[in-house]
């Protein structure tokens, strides 16, 4: 049996000092990403930021002496392996992944739309997968590195205006969960970010008022203290999360039931 200090100890090979660190952020064109990104470099990280779009990236690549722009698209497979090895042939190693990139549009099911759909899983799902057959590889052969996941609290359960996006979200957990289980032993870190509302051009398209509404250094504050800390379920803000967390034990009827009566529909 293992012993109760075990139970205490960090999932994750902590992540603290972040000068020299090997960074790629994936989807660091705005939001979350790009926070991350900007943070991570004036700690002095050497940080390579990927997206579609390369202007942002460029505009990063030029602020920070330590930045480097590699525009992609996650769909496309090729393009994250072509990438991965021009960062590892440039920098010898990496030591943080994350998965930034994603689309969402809100959708319920009286607006069903089949190529929003395959959008959210070609883009959020398929293209975490594309970035683990990119860089799972190199982290093996060097022992070590992290590899982050920007989820969702839509990935917990089903809520409102997520048809598209929840599903999409509750798959990319799930392969942090196994990723995590099927590399501890290894020594690679895997974290999975579940932020509740965020200021980003994502969360801008809601119509609604938006409970416990974070900026993007605020959710950066979260994710920093949640590697540091080796943590694998990096949750902000709490105030929101555990009320989620709570509702997830529910019974569904009464859950469901709670849902409705707070979303009021």
């Amino acid at each position: 049996m293992p012993s109760s200090r075990r139970w205490f100890q960090p999932m994750n090979p902590p992540l603290r000092d972040w000068k020299d660190k090997v960074v790629w952020v994936i989807g660091a064109s705005s939001g979350i990403g790009y926070a991350v990104a900007q943070r991570l470099a004036e700690q002095g990280a050497h940080v390579t930021v990927s997206a579609r779009k390369p202007a942002p990236l460029e505009a990063f690549a030029d602020t920070y002496p330590t930045g480097r722009a590699l525009p992609l698209d996650v769909t496309d497979v090729h393009a994250l392996r072509d990438a991965c090895a021009a960062l590892v042939a440039r920098a010898g190693h990496i030591d943080l992944v994350l998965f930034a990139a994603g689309v969402y549009t809100p959708m319920r099911a009286q607006q069903f739309d089949l190529a929003v759909m395959r959008q959210h899983v070609d883009v959020n799902l398929l293209g975490a997968y594309h970035v683990v057959d990119a860089v799972l590889a190199t982290l093996r052969a060097q022992g070590h590195g992290h590899i982050s996941f920007i989820s969702s609290v839509a990935a917990w359960r089903g809520l409102p205006n997520a048809l598209a996006y929840g599903p999409t979200k509750a798959g990319l957990t799930h392969l942090a969960e196994v990723l995590y289980t099927d590399l501890a032993r290894e020594n690679i870190g895997i974290s999975a970010v579940h932020p509740g509302f965020v200021e980003t051009p994502l969360t801008a398209q809601n119509a609604f008022s938006m409970p416990a509404l974070i900026t993007p250094d605020a959710a950066v504050d979260a994710m920093l203290a949640g590697w540091r800390d080796g943590l694998f379920d990096i949750h902000f803000p709490r105030r929101f999360t555990w009320w989620l967390k709570a509702i997830r034990l529910l019974p569904f009827r009464w859950a469901q039931a709670l849902v409705l009566r707070l979303t009021g529909l």
